[in-house]
């Protein structure tokens, strides 16, 4: 049985203003697969006072907020999926209020919940046959009330360490005590959150035919360590494709075993932010096709987003 799936990368409704308008001119596209997957980086959530978008000591970030009337663009795009385990689903309120309207619309949701349990939980979409199981994690996220606990609602993390490591240079032209010599940057990621992820996609892939892991990782455009680790113990304990998200631009691609790692499918759907207008090709859809549970063609397209705020996908010369 043939199936397909595309992945999309960072998806932030703030700023819209017609619901159907951000994904109209992608929409054909996207549903031409049999099942398509976000990662939302932002929450769907009124706040009750005005916000500050600043990071503050007391309680952390307060993240991307969304006003949950934006939320049905994901229905107009054809999602059927999102992960929202990201550096900007932050805050209790914002959180759950994010999840319930997501629950309104019909629309599955991995990487955030009520507490540590729920957060790591995954969700298998079956469509025409198939059962795609996604699950969703994030190694960037801030230090205050963010990563969900035993008892407190949050994001579903991989944490990871960094160590600076002084180099040596064997022909003596730079000695490791010379002033101002760059160090080698070490990362790699904490066991106990490997040995809980590895659990996860173990049990994901028993119950599903496509499996997805999804994480919100990277830094500058560079491919560390511990990311490879992340995306190397996915597919050896079952996953069937690796997405990453967190830098707004396309990051490298890597067969690993047969199976794709996409590290940065950039921004699909970023109209603004606190910053800035993100312009150019700063995304890509990925697009993977599968035939008795095997990969049988996998690619991506380039795609932006226009002033009008319309996603489009870059036609191929």
């Amino acid at each position: 049985m043939s199936a397909s799936i595309i992945l999309t990368g960072d998806i932030n409704l703030m700023g819209v203003e017609d619901v159907t308008v951000p994904f109209r001119r992608v929409t054909d596209t996207l549903k031409k697969a049999d099942c398509v997957f976000g990662n939302l980086e932002c929450c769907l959530y009124d706040p009750p006072v005005p916000r500050v978008m600043m990071p503050d000591e007391r309680s952390g970030y307060d993240g991307f907020f969304a006003p949950t009337a934006t939320g049905p663009a994901l229905v107009h795009g054809g999602f059927h999926c999102v992960g929202n385990a990201n550096n900007q689903n932050y805050g209790t309120d914002a959180i759950l209020s994010s999840n319930a309207c997501l629950d309104k619309l019909g629309i599955p949701h991995v990487g955030t919940g009520v507490n540590r349990a729920a957060a790591r939980a995954s969700a298998v979409i079956e469509r025409n046959g198939t059962r795609f199981g996604f699950l969703q994690r994030t190694s960037q996220y801030w230090p205050n009330h963010h990563e969900a606990g035993e008892m407190h609602p949050g994001v579903a993390v991989v944490k990871a360490y960094t160590a600076y490591l002084p180099v040596y240079y064997k022909d003596g032209t730079l000695p490791p005590n010379r002033p101002g010599t760059p160090p080698k940057i070490l990362t790699w990621c904490d066991r106990q959150y490997l040995e809980w992820f590895k659990e996860d996609i173990r049990e994901l892939r028993k119950k599903s035919d496509v499996v997805v892991s999804s994480h919100h990782m990277g830094h500058r455009g560079d491919i560390l360590d511990f990311q490879q680790e992340i995306a190397h113990t996915a597919i050896d304990e079952g996953a069937d494709v690796v997405m990453a998200h967190a830098e707004h631009y396309p990051l490298a691609v890597e067969i690993y075993k047969g199976k794709p790692i996409y590290y940065g499918l950039g921004s699909f759907c970023f109209i603004k932010s606190n910053k800035r207008f993100l312009k150019g090709w700063v995304g890509m859809m990925a697009r993977i096709t599968f035939d008795g549970g095997k990969i049988a063609k996998m690619g991506f397209s380039l795609v932006r987003q226009l002033e009008s705020t319309e996603v489009v996908i870059r036609p191929v010369n």
